[in-house]
């Protein structure tokens, strides 16, 4: 038996058409899943659907506003309907405002805590009867390392990655008898475009990155998609409400 196939299985991925969320969607994919790419920009997941279909896998783009119950629950009930049942989740869909907390304004903060927080539990509400019905799932939330650590330029953010681990741990308790895991994963500074934003931003983040970071490197939305497959596949059966960083050993060093 090959633990890590995830052949027939049907996945949705918030913010699926481009960095952190690609990356494990390409993995998935490449391990047999169908994978549903959620987003806003169609041209952008249209380029996301070709890139994985012309290596080998299947894959399908779907318009949502993680911000929005009604899309959120249309887009996880539109999937599970239209392939007769939902096995993976991810919940990646994210954005940051970078304000120190005496200047960020309350609907900064809500757009934040909307897209990062909320949209990972209505999606996830929305999931539960399709896995259940299905016999177990498999969740994974996107957290950061703001979830361990922190930023004065961040707060909201940070709220928002510290909170959709704990969320993930209730569910994981909660799910476990109807055969759901749900862990999260904490990035460490990948190369994406909201980290690119963050350099632009951030005086001399860049140096600080990898004078901290043991594999002297930012990362890559490719090196998720490993994380992906074990945490979406039979081989983390027994894996539930844990916080795994990929940082290439950021968290782990002092300096």
């Amino acid at each position: 038996m090959n633990l890590f196939d995830l052949t027939g299985r049907i996945a949705v991925v918030t913010g699926g058409n481009g960095g952190i969320g690609l990356g494990m969607a390409e993995g998935m994919a490449a391990a047999g899943a169908t994978v549903v790419l959620a987003g806003r920009n169609a041209a952008k997941g249209a380029a996301a659907v070709k890139k994985i279909t012309e290596a080998g896998g299947k894959a399908e783009f779907a318009d949502v506003d993680v911000t929005s119950e009604t899309s959120c629950r249309a887009l996880i009930d539109g999937v599970a309907k239209q392939h007769g049942k939902l096995n993976i989740l991810v919940n990646n869909a994210g954005t940051n405002i970078r304000k120190t907390p005496d200047i960020l304004k309350l609907d900064e903060w809500h757009k934040v805590m909307d897209t990062n927080l909320t949209s990972a539990f209505v999606c996830s509400h929305a999931a539960y009867p399709h896995m259940k019905k299905a016999g177990g799932g498999k969740i994974i939330n996107i957290g950061s390392m703001m979830s361990i650590f922190a930023a004065p330029f961040s707060p909201a953010y940070a709220a928002s990655k510290g909170g959709i681990v704990q969320f993930a741990r209730a569910c994981a308790t909660a799910w476990a008898k109807d055969n759901i895991q749900v862990n999260s994963v904490l990035p460490g500074w990948i190369d994406t475009e909201l980290t690119k934003g963050a350099r632009r931003e951030v005086a001399g983040l860049n140096e600080r990155v990898l004078a901290r970071t043991p594999a002297a490197r930012w990362g890559d939305p490719k090196d998720f998609a490993g994380i992906a497959v074990f945490l979406s596949s039979a081989a983390s059966d027994f894996v539930t409400g844990t916080a795994i960083p990929i940082d290439g050993g950021y968290s782990v060093l002092i300096n």
